[in-house]
């Protein structure tokens, strides 16, 4: 099985976290609150595949930048925004996906205590100053990012959420519809880096390795 329920971050690790920041790009796939997740379990745990953590950046036309760093462990598929493909979805035969929406659709509702606990979280970072309310709006509109990557997303059985902060080192003015429509971008991103960077753990195969066929 993935993940133990009795190991959780405290207050030594949030203190270690801190001290070993650097501005390095973030280790990505199955590592990390990435280790132990897992998407597209409409068919259940059986036909599951690994998840991850991702991250992406976005700059604007003036400068500032926004980043999104995201831990995927959906019970929805994971589809690529642009194209409409399933990049992680349940396990059908021969190295293909079934339809995560079909299956929905052709089965008994699903009781939320009969599906494994899921959650994506991700916070988007900017570098731009924002007030509190314009953080709150920079928040709302990175989410839907998560929505256009996931299907289903935000369901009873999910926690979804996406935090967002700026560090306001960037202190020129900045335009929150396009930084948000740029973070939600990122969150696309770094939820389909998420499955992509994954690699197999305790029985669950990544996307790759499922369409690979090993």
């Amino acid at each position: 099985s993935l993940g133990r329920a009795d190991v959780r971050p405290d207050a030594a690790a949030g203190y270690a976290a801190c001290e070993a920041a650097s501005d390095a790009p973030p280790a990505e796939g199955s590592v990390v609150a990435g280790t132990g997740a897992t998407v597209a379990k409409a068919m259940a745990m059986e036909r599951a595949l690994k998840g991850g953590i991702g991250s992406a950046r976005e700059t604007t036309a003036d400068g500032a930048s926004v980043g999104a760093l995201v831990a995927v462990n959906s019970f929805g598929e994971v589809v690529d925004p642009d194209s409409g493909r399933v990049v992680a979805g349940p396990r059908a035969e021969d190295g293909a996906f079934a339809d995560t929406l079909a299956v929905l659709r052709s089965r008994p509702s699903v009781s939320p205590f009969a599906v494994a606990p899921n959650s994506t979280i991700g916070v988007v970072a900017t570098d731009a100053a924002l007030s509190k309310p314009d953080c709150y709006r920079l928040a709302v509109m990175a989410q839907t990012g998560l929505a256009r990557a996931i299907r289903p997303a935000h369901t009873p059985v999910d926690g979804d959420t996406i935090f967002a902060l700026a560090t306001g080192a960037v202190d020129s003015p900045v335009d929150v519809l396009q930084l948000g429509a740029l973070a939600a971008r990122a969150v696309e991103r770094a939820i389909l880096r998420a499955v992509t960077q994954a690699k197999g753990l305790a029985g669950v195969p990544s996307a790759a390795e499922w369409a690979g066929g090993s």
